[in-house]
């Protein structure tokens, strides 16, 4: 098939996405309170140069600027978060009226430009007070989640046309409390598997306060990132060890959803070594509420092979040296999307999918004249989208595509170091610059498809 002939469905939702901590600055502002990223990054040794999140892309000032970017691309939809600490600043009790504000301009700019406003309610960044009393590995917790759920909800119930409830809750559980590589730096795996249980728990107690409060025909979901798992080689304990792999970082994730389970495996491992997390009768239940969206992150594959000793899983990824890589140094790995659209679908039939992050961070650089050429992100993008379209082809319920990100921002514990916005951000000055991939991506919404 020709590009040329690459044309997506009406209706399909061209988008990009951000979180509050990467471009909002302002970290201290207007009331705002501190959130365990705002602690995490000012701890020495956590971050690339010590490098925080104070000032970002100071998108908490320039967002009506920033939203007459999103309209010269012709942006159909637009994916933010929501900073819990700037609402509350102490994660409960009183709310925070500027925080209010703020969201409520953004809001409002983003409708009155036919900008539809996809809201996330978490994106890794906890009220700093209630990491003090536990944080997310405290079922206290996931009560103030639904608390600033409500509140949240009927002050934007009304406006917003999508909710995200969690995004990613494997790398907040994992990489922030086994890793202990992200905030709030926990080194704890039985830590890390309560946490999942917890924020899979907010996510369906949140739903179910949605649908209380929403005034409108809002569609909720929930993003998680997903890989495909594949051996090193067809040997059976490599095969076995991809799977183990998968049911690890997706289908712990995946099944309870869906399912009212944990996988069968993984929970017989968890058992017999102590490390299952305390779970109430009716969890699961809650956890498996009815939502109206899947969204999907995909970014990679893994490629496993059997490592009795690496780990409680038994196993080790590893990177081939012939593949293309991001700065990241992630494999470029395009067939991989329609791999795991076409496994959700199969598996779990959800009512729709939205890709709710595709992206990748490249060496971008000013070039003399003022641009920004970026090549290898246009391939990037192109190859990617031709899967998604592949699988629309076969009846996979698809129905937008959030590119991350729209700026340049802060990238966790990378600092400013890594590149994913089509919009680059020059820091000192805080000027915005389209990529050449920002200009193709307007052609590409234009008209609903790849035509180059």
């Amino acid at each position: 098939m020709s590009e040329s002939s690459i044309i997506f469905p009406d209706g399909f939702l061209w988008g990009c996405g951000s979180s509050s901590y990467q471009i909002e600055g302002a970290y201290d502002l207007d009331g705002k309170g501190e959130s365990i990223w705002d602690r995490f990054s000012k701890t020495p040794g956590k971050t690339y140069n010590g490098e925080t999140g104070n000032s970002a892309c100071n998108h908490y000032h320039r967002y009506a600027e920033d939203i007459d970017l999103m309209v010269e691309l012709g942006l159909k939809v637009y994916r933010f978060s929501i900073s819990w600490s700037r609402v509350f600043p102490q994660g409960k009790g009183s709310l925070n009226a500027k925080g209010i504000d703020f969201y409520d301009k953004l809001i409002d700019k983003l409708l009155a430009k036919n900008i539809q406003p996809f809201a996330t309610l978490y994106h890794w960044d906890l009220p700093q007070a209630l990491q003090e009393n536990g944080g997310w590995e405290n079922r206290d917790t996931i009560k103030y989640f639904q608390d600033y759920t409500g509140e949240i909800s009927r002050q934007f119930g009304d406006r917003i046309a999508g909710w995200v409830t969690q995004s990613e809750p494997a790398v907040a559980s994992f990489l922030g409390h086994y890793q202990g590589i992200h905030a709030p730096g926990v080194k704890n795996l039985k830590a890390a598997l309560q946490v999942s249980h917890h924020l899979l728990l907010s996510h369906g107690f949140a739903v179910a306060r949605l649908r209380e409060n929403i005034k409108n025909n809002a569609e909720i979901g929930i993003s998680l990132n997903l890989t495909p798992s594949h051996p090193a080689s067809n040997s059976k304990k490599d095969r076995e060890a991809a799977e183990r792999n998968f049911a690890h970082f997706c289908g712990w994730f995946l099944e309870p959803i869906f399912n009212k389970r944990y996988p069968e495996e993984l929970e017989t491992t968890y058992q017999n070594t102590g490390l299952f997390p305390m779970i109430e009768p009716d969890d699961l239940k809650i956890i498996a509420a009815d939502i109206d969206f899947l969204g999907v992150n995909y970014y990679m594959r893994d490629i496993v092979r059997n490592a009795p000793y690496k780990s409680i899983w038994g196993l080790e990824t590893i990177k081939p040296p012939s593949a293309d890589y991001t700065a990241m140094g992630w494999e470029i790995y395009p067939d991989g999307l329609h791999e795991i659209l076409e496994f959700v679908n199969d598996c779990y039939h959800p009512k729709k999918i939205y890709i709710t992050e595709n992206g990748a961070a490249f060496r971008d650089n000013m070039s003399e004249n003022g641009e920004v050429h970026d090549p290898r992100r246009v391939s990037y993008l192109r190859s990617h989208f031709a899967q998604a379209h592949r699988a629309i082809q076969k009846g996979i319920p698809l129905a937008g595509y959030f590119v991350r990100s729209l700026l340049d921002g802060f990238e966790w514990v990378e600092g400013y170091t890594k590149r994913f916005g089509i919009i680059y951000v020059d820091y000192p000055t805080q000027k915005r610059i389209l990529k050449d991939s920002a200009h193709w991506y307007k052609k590409v919404i234009e008209h609903n498809g790849l035509t180059d």
